[in-house]
């Protein structure tokens, strides 16, 4: 009965950990591609490829549902993947459309006509290959008009992040922050459109100023799985146990995991 978390690297921890808690009784597999990460500097075909390698081994693990926690793969390979790659028997769902109920106040089978919405001017902090696919621009436009979606790149901070150094990710969240205000100068919303960015959510929200509501993915992912689960409760997978895989030094990633989570994680060799 396990359910499959694929992310680029650490940052679908966030998600994971939410999850769990939300889900205590489901065993989750964890596939982080710590190798390759990370994927938002990366072209199309690339991330595409390592993409479908990550999934294909959750599905060995007995994943028949597999999210992709890592924005970037689900911005730039999860409608290609969809369409043509998926096997009937099996799902891969994002992280998007969870964002997109929040900021619509709409359910996802809801195929009606794009309607107002209450927030009009929204800012999108993502990796690089996340903006330059305008996946979420693309998905909220089927669901809102006049919404104004300013999106910034935010090069580096996923490095960051990765090797530990908090001090530098700062920096680069609030230059970030910096570029997109002089651009957008007062957004109602932002978008944490990347799984690595909750744990800077406090810098990002400090930056912005206490007017802008900040969506975070992690619990409403976590929401969004319950209630899919409990509707597709077939969707569940043959596996039993949780696992933590990487394409990364385990030892490395474990000792790196276990400083995100606050609790001893054990990755093995994916």
């Amino acid at each position: 009965m396990a359910v499959g978390i694929f992310d680029s690297g650490l940052g679908g921890l966030t998600v994971l950990d939410a999850v769990t808690k939300r889900l205590p009784d489901v065993p989750f597999v964890y596939y982080g591609d710590n190798a390759h990460t990370p994927y938002g500097v990366r072209d199309s075909e690339d991330i595409y490829e390592k993409t479908t390698a990550g999934v294909t081994r959750l599905f060995d693990a007995g994943c028949d549902l597999v999210i992709l926690a890592c924005n970037t793969a689900a911005a730039v390979a999860l409608r290609r993947m969809q369409e043509s790659w998926v096997p009937e028997d099996k799902r891969v769902l994002g992280v998007f459309v969870p964002l997109i109920e929040a900021l619509t106040e709409r359910q996802w089978g809801d195929n009606s006509p794009p309607t107002e919405v209450a927030v009009k001017e929204v800012a999108l902090f993502a990796t690089p290959a996340t903006v330059s696919s305008r996946a979420f621009q693309r998905e909220l436009a089927f669901r809102a008009i006049g919404v104004d979606v300013e999106a910034q790149p935010c090069g580096g901070v996923v490095d960051a992040i990765e090797d530990g150094d908090m001090i530098l990710a700062e920096a680069l969240v609030r230059s970030h922050v910096e570029a997109l205000q002089r651009r957008m100068p007062k957004p109602q919303a932002a978008i944490l459109g990347c799984t690595h960015y909750p744990l800077m959510e406090e810098v990002f929200q400090d930056a912005l100023g206490e007017g802008v509501k900040v969506y975070s993915q992690a619990n409403l992912v976590a929401e969004s799985l319950a209630d899919y689960l409990t509707r597709r409760p077939e969707k569940i997978g043959p596996g039993t146990e949780p696992a933590f895989l990487t394409t990364g030094d385990p030892a490395r990633v474990s000792n790196k995991a276990t400083q995100f989570l606050r609790r001893k994680i054990a990755f093995t060799s994916a």
